[in-house]
């Protein structure tokens, strides 16, 4: 299965929020006809109503060749089992919704049905996400093709199994609100020393983003880009001195975080 399958006999968004939005959005502008694509949506954005040739809350061909289930987790148990007909054939379910297992998909839809369960993160709405994906034993063709539609927004990387999803969950998936959270309270520290806020936020929001490019694209792995701007003694050492600590620094922070989301997942996944 290819994208000329998915031109030819179409792809289903089921929920068109921000992530659906963002995906729709790579899709059309990597070459998808508009008329190839089927959104159901309760409350269609404008953005969405403006799309020429969309086929918007209209009737579903019987087996397109994809369904992108992107509605949220409390909808689902009324959204997908109007999809149930679809089920045990030719047609791919990917799902991009949290928490949602693959094996309540194939209790809805059939044991046959292939299914992809995908993990992405809010970046892609910037075309900078990563999405971790995973597929039941009959979804194992479609890996090519959800990898292709997923990079519209991002990286994309496949699991082993869907135990690691949780983990994930905990590092990429809500990873972005920490650093968010990160920026925050490094604004707040900065206005503490003395800076204006928003030359703080400015300051903050570039140091966060650079940083994280650098460590992207630098051949050398983070600890060493650390240990590179850290003179002994210096200011930078200084503050390490306090990230770094064991029992009170980022290493049991973070740890304990990680954690606290994967053990979420686990216990939303039941």
């Amino acid at each position: 299965m290819d994208m000329n399958d998915v031109r030819d006999r179409g792809l289903v968004l089921l929920g068109c929020g921000k992530m659906g939005s963002a995906m729709l959005q790579g899709w059309l502008k990597g070459g998808l006809p508009a008329g190839s694509v089927w959104v159901i949506d309760p409350k269609p954005s404008d953005w969405l109503r403006g799309i020429e040739g969309l086929n918007l809350n209209a009737d579903l061909p019987a087996a397109p060749a994809i369904v992108l289930v992107a509605v949220k987790p409390q909808m689902m148990a009324d959204a997908l089992p109007s999809l149930a007909a679809m089920g045990n054939g030719e047609t791919l379910f990917l799902s991009v919704a949290a928490g949602t297992s693959i094996a309540y998909y194939e209790s809805v839809l059939g044991g046959q049905t292939p299914v992809i369960r995908a993990m992405p993160n809010t970046p892609a709405a910037v075309g900078r996400g990563i999405t971790a994906i995973v597929p039941n034993g009959a979804g194992a063709p479609g890996m090519d093709l959800a990898e292709s539609l997923l990079s519209a927004v991002g990286q994309v990387v496949r699991l082993e199994s869907e135990a690691q999803m949780d983990a994930v969950t905990g590092v990429s998936g809500s990873g972005p609100a920490y650093v968010f959270h990160l920026i925050e309270t490094l604004v707040a520290a900065g206005v503490a020393q003395g800076l204006p806020e928003d030359l703080a936020m400015q300051l903050a929001k570039a140091t966060v983003a650079g940083a994280g490019a650098l460590a992207e694209e630098s051949d050398e792995d983070p600890g060493q880009l650390r240990v590179n701007v850290t003179s002994p003694q210096g200011t930078t050492a200084a503050a390490l001195e306090v990230l770094m600590d064991a029992d009170r620094g980022f290493p049991a922070l973070l740890t304990r975080a990680v954690k606290a989301a994967a053990d979420r997942s686990r216990e939303l996944g039941k």
